[in-house]
């Protein structure tokens, strides 16, 4: 079975990171733009279950470049990536968040609020995770670089995605 994930976010809220943790164990500062779209796969189990994320690491969106709607098509689920230390990517996760159900309607999706080795940097609140939590969105908090709750991130949405 084979599900498409889309990767959203503001430029550089570490998607394409969170994805090379994932499928390849690494983690590199050098940041590099996403132009378009980059599609990784990895195959997960969930309960004797085998099944394909199709990850699609979508370009960030910022004021001069919109993540098109027709990207989300055919998607199963999809992660909306804030960066901890740059509060004005939680706005641009809820953009998105819109588009995305005005596009395809209501699929699972997993607010991951990435760069928790930058804690002290945060500009995001400890109160404001605890109110969108509050609110029934479902929240991780992830370090690519650490590789902290980023497999839990993965497996998480997979087993939304499957009901599980």
């Amino acid at each position: 079975m084979k599900k498409k994930v889309c990767m959203l976010g503001s430029f550089a809220v570490g998607k394409t990171s969170l994805i090379r943790r994932f499928v390849h164990s690494i983690f590199s500062d050098k940041y590099l733009t996403t132009i378009g779209v980059k599609i990784d796969k990895k195959t997960v189990t969930i309960k004797d279950r085998s099944l394909d994320l199709m990850l699609w690491d979508i370009h960030g969106e910022d004021e001069f470049n919109q993540v098109r709607p027709s990207y989300f098509h055919g998607a199963s689920g999809y992660f909306l990536v804030v960066d901890g230390t740059r509060s004005d990517t939680l706005d641009t996760a809820f953009t998105l968040h819109e588009r995305v159900q005005e596009t395809v309607g209501q699929i699972p999706c997993l607010l991951i609020f990435n760069k928790s080795d930058l804690i002290e940097e945060w500009e995001i609140d400890k109160s404001v995770i605890e109110d969108l939590s509050a609110q029934e969105w479902d929240i991780l908090v992830t370090s690519a670089k650490t590789g902290s709750d980023v497999e839990r991130a993965f497996l998480r949405l997979a087993r939304k995605m499957l009901n599980e």
